[in-house]
């Protein structure tokens, strides 16, 4: 395998992958979100649905970029594509707080941090910034596939 700009986009497109189906894992089936006993059990049920639905979506996607066979740019898209849909829906969430009195982070849950930059807010969230990241790495792949 030759270093060319569709690996590059291939292992973009899995740093994306990994950063919402095993960053949810890693950051969510914990004490601050899944084990929660401040949370509700239902609550609980749903962040753990979501998880697991991220992990079976991320192997998927896995799939998509790296089985071997035809129509590889196109899976490289529908990669890119579903990753742009998990995404989108947590700024949709993020942006809709308001109307469902949602919150970036708990109490008892990861906290925000001082901004390195604090170009637009004095504190940072760990979920926007993360996500925000793999907004950049979601977009230089899909310049990848493109050249």
């Amino acid at each position: 395998m030759t270093f060319d700009h569709m690996l590059l986009a291939r292992i973009l497109l899995t740093l994306m992958t990994a950063g919402w189906a095993l960053g949810t894992v890693l950051a969510d089936f914990n004490k601050t979100h899944a084990t929660n006993p401040l949370w509700t059990p239902h609550a609980r049920f749903h962040v753990v649905w979501q998880i697991s639905s991220y992990v079976g979506f991320g192997l998927l996607n896995l799939a998509l970029i790296w089985w071997p066979g035809p129509m590889a740019v196109e899976r490289l898209y529908l990669a890119a594509l579903i990753g742009s849909i998990v995404y989108a829906a947590f700024f949709a969430a993020l942006l809709a707080m308001p109307v469902y009195g949602g919150g970036a982070y708990d109490e008892n849950g990861y906290q925000p941090y001082p901004a390195p930059l604090p170009l637009f807010a004095q504190k940072w969230d760990v979920n926007i910034t993360v996500f925000s990241v793999q907004l950049v790495i979601l977009a230089a792949s899909l310049v990848a596939i493109t050249r």
